[in-house]
């Protein structure tokens, strides 16, 4: 059951929670982490919006939160927002986009990865918005994003539509802020963090500092 959970879930990559460095993430405090691994908010329906700019580790929390709650036993599935929007275009017509999306409505934990990158027209928006009326209060969300609350309206083709959408997710919620450097930044893995690495340039009579 665990790995058909896993297989589902969709993911980018699978690093687990302890692997979170909260010494280069200052938004966030080791006792919030340990509340959201505990997963009482999913059972509650809460949803957790994760902001910041890029590379500061909301994708890593957000997987790391899925990966939890399939050990637990929950469903939980990873998606795109883009990914997201074209299944929602394509429902109608197809099978595998049908599936897709059924599962996401049966999740008991739904990551929204980079919500508001792209701007939505109007025809999205209104199908964006009748997906999460659908799982409003029955699934825990997750949301990723490089943009505020207050400027997702900007980017939502319909000012109605866009406040249905911000008041259904915003109005049971934890918006945590992630700042700092960026964590693939900080994270890097570098050819040259070996002491003992051959000198590289040797070949054309140039040795590196």
């Amino acid at each position: 059951a665990r790995i058909k959970r896993l297989k589902n879930a969709n993911l980018p990559y699978e690093r687990a929670l302890d692997e979170f460095d909260l010494t280069v993430q200052p938004g966030i405090s080791q006792r919030q982490l340990n509340e959201l691994k505990s997963l009482t908010w999913v059972d509650q329906s809460y949803n957790l919006v994760l902001l910041g700019p890029t590379g500061v580790g909301k994708t890593f929390l957000s997987v790391g939160l899925c990966l939890q709650a399939i050990e637990k036993g929950y469903r939980a599935i990873f998606i795109t927002m883009g990914e997201l929007v074209k299944a929602l275009k394509m429902e109608t017509i197809s099978r595998r986009s049908q599936i897709l999306l059924k599962r996401l409505r049966e999740a008991h934990l739904l990551v929204i990865d980079d919500l508001m990158f792209l701007a939505l027209d109007k025809k999205e928006a209104n199908l964006f918005f009748h997906f999460i009326n659908d799982i409003y209060e029955e699934t825990s969300i997750i949301i990723t994003s490089n943009k505020g609350p207050q400027q997702w309206g900007e980017l939502i083709g319909d000012e109605i539509i866009a406040a249905a959408i911000l008041d259904r997710i915003v109005q049971k919620s934890e918006i945590i802020e992630l700042t700092g450097d960026s964590y693939r930044v900080t994270h890097r893995q570098t050819i040259f963090d070996n002491p003992h690495r051959s000198v590289i340039g040797l070949s054309n009579g140039v040795q590196n500092p």
